[in-house]
């Protein structure tokens, strides 16, 4: 299939009016009962009515994102602050009754059995696993949560140190990690280990309020705990918890030791003899730390050229959301940490929102949400919003595979040849180093979940514990014993997503098979990954996969063929 890049349609509205604009649940209510009551007695009647469900989704949907964009662009806004609570707390509660209705009505209807199975079975599945799931002592506390978990970007967002006598978030701050100046990297972590040590009994409470509802969520839905309820929340039906445990095994087998070997790489190339915190993202001294670009704008056009090298289908997304202005590249004080794809879902054009200071890391952060974009794009003319409610699994297999795809193409930011080879390692370091930290992440959340009602004290024992069984030994952390046992804290996936982070690990291996892919036959790689991303959710993950070419796995066996081809490839790149 060869994709070329069109300007987006944006369907006509058939349920509402063109000029509708969500304000409160008194305007929003009589849709949902229109469709709650309407009679469907034909199959056509049934494709109308999930035509207008599939609207009205998508503008409450492209509505609170926004609410949740402008919040996370300026966390000081108290209205943008509000408009999200309002959302929340006073349109989103309301909703998921009727949800539960429609999925009731949709599940009953005589004509669901005539849809075509090839595309509707993901959704039908999704569909009968949420009206099993629902509560409606749940929707007060999901909404209770929603508005708890935003609590960790505003005490996050206020984070910044001083360096120099500049004020820098800490987003900014890391790049002075990366300077050949050891004394300077020191004392620079030890701002941010204690700027972060400052807030962790703020975060420690949340954490437990937060703990609480989740556990509270599961039971009223009968579950022992919130792990087993939270799998089944998020539809993963293609693996199960075993899986995630050999996960963590083989990763723990066969990946932990090429972890270790590019950290004695590093240490080798400083010269130390003891590697520290600080030293993990340096420079040899005589080495500056690469900068790829100045400012936000520059990332966008450079970002731009490297995508139209590898099809110009994927810089005509990013030209037209910078035409639409949906990008929001640099870092600045009083916006939120980290860095998303926002897909809107009515007008189809996404929103990126990252924290750029200027260093490698922000390139590859661009890389993978511009994969987003890529995807969001690719799916948006399916005929349900609900066909673009892709899960995770293959939505960051779109993120990772771009950044492997596009590394050949960094000279767009590095004329230097070994400036180039260097940014390169970095993307390999990152690939393989997140492995082990996903696998850590994901383990600590079964641990947090199955032992409800555990102290603080209990947390941090068992988050070291399991840190250390992914660690390398390498790296010498004494006087900083606290900081690293509180270090869970900056992962904001634990706070505004919980459980939500395997999903990196099984991406990033299929990432890896799709760069091997790559190797062998660019233009076959680059069809298969445009062919998958545009079928959304209208297969399963392995025939996604399938579809892309590659194989839904992640046991031992394939862990160690992929880890067996990684190898070679670090070797030419003079990791010993």
């Amino acid at each position: 299939m060869n994709i070329k890049f069109e300007p987006l349609h944006v369907p006509e509205r058939k349920l509402l009016p063109a000029d509708f604009k969500l304000t409160d649940w008194e305007a929003l209510k009589p849709y949902f009962e229109e469709l709650k009551n309407r009679e469907i007695n034909t199959k056509e009647a049934l494709d109308g009515w999930l035509r207008d469900v599939s609207e009205l989704e998508a503008v409450i949907s492209e509505d609170a994102c926004w609410r949740q964009i402008h919040m996370t662009c300026d966390t000081t806004n108290k209205e943008y602050e509000e408009a999200f609570t309002y959302f929340c707390m006073e349109i989103e509660p309301k909703m998921k009754p009727y949800g539960f209705e429609l999925n009731k009505k949709l599940l009953a209807c005589q004509f669901t059995k005539d849809l075509d199975k090839g595309q509707y079975f993901p959704y039908l599945r999704g569909v009968e696993n949420a009206a099993q799931l629902y509560r409606d002592e749940n929707v007060p506390l999901q909404a209770d949560m929603s508005l708890l978990a935003q609590q960790y970007g505003v005490i996050s967002g206020a984070m910044s140190v001083e360096v120099d006598g500049k004020e820098y978030t800490l987003q900014q701050a890391a790049k002075f990690l990366q300077s050949s100046d050891r004394q300077l990297r020191e004392a620079v972590f030890g701002k941010v280990a204690s700027r972060r040590l400052s807030d962790k009994d703020k975060l420690n409470e949340l954490f437990d309020k937060l703990l609480k509802l989740r556990q509270q969520i599961a039971v009223n839905a009968g579950f022992e705990n919130y792990r087993d309820y939270k799998f089944r929340s998020l539809g993963r039906f293609d693996y199960t918890i075993e899986d995630c445990f050999a996960f963590h095994e083989a990763v723990r087998e066969h990946i932990v030791p090429l972890h270790a070997m590019l950290h004695k790489h590093k240490q080798k190339r400083l010269g130390l003899d003891v590697m520290r915190p600080w030293d993990g993202d340096a420079e040899p001294k005589g080495t500056e730390p690469l900068r790829p670009f100045e400012g936000g704008k520059e990332l966008a056009e450079k970002t731009m050229e490297v995508f139209s090298r590898l099809s110009p289908y994927f810089s005509g997304c990013l030209k037209t959301m910078e035409d639409m202005k949906r990008l929001d590249l640099e870092s600045r004080k009083g916006k939120a940490p980290g860095g998303y794809n926002c897909p809107l879902a009515e007008t189809g054009v996404p929103f990126i929102f990252m924290n750029a200071a200027g260093t490698m890391g922000d390139v590859i952060t661009m890389m993978h949400e511009g994969g987003h974009a890529v995807h969001s794009f690719l799916s948006h003319d399916l005929p349900l919003a609900a066909f673009k409610e892709y899960p995770m699994e293959i939505a960051e297999l779109a993120s990772m595979s771009m950044e492997l795809f596009s590394m050949e193409h960094w000279d767009v930011f590095f004329s230097d040849e070994s400036e180039l080879k260097r940014a390169q390692l970095e993307e390999m370091e990152r690939v393989i180093t997140v492995l082990p930290w996903i696998a850590t992440i994901d383990k600590y959340q079964h641990w947090i979940y199955t032992n409800p009602g555990h102290s603080v004290k209990e947390r941090e024992e068992a988050w070291l514990s399991i840190l250390a069984e992914f660690s390398t030994g390498v790296t010498d952390w004494s006087g900083y014993e606290e900081y690293r046992a509180n270090f869970w804290q900056k992962q904001l996936h634990l706070f505004e997503v919980p459980f939500y982070y395997i999903e990196y690990g099984i991406a990033q291996l299929g990432a890896i098979a799709m760069w091997r892919q790559y190797r062998q036959n660019k233009e076959q790689a680059l069809t298969n990954y445009k062919n998958a991303l545009s079928l959304g959710y209208t297969k399963t993950l392995k025939e996604l996969y399938d579809t892309a070419g590659i194989r839904f796995d992640f046991s031992a066996d394939y862990i160690k063929e992929l880890s067996d081809f990684v190898t070679p490839v670090l070797k030419d790149m003079g990791v010993e």
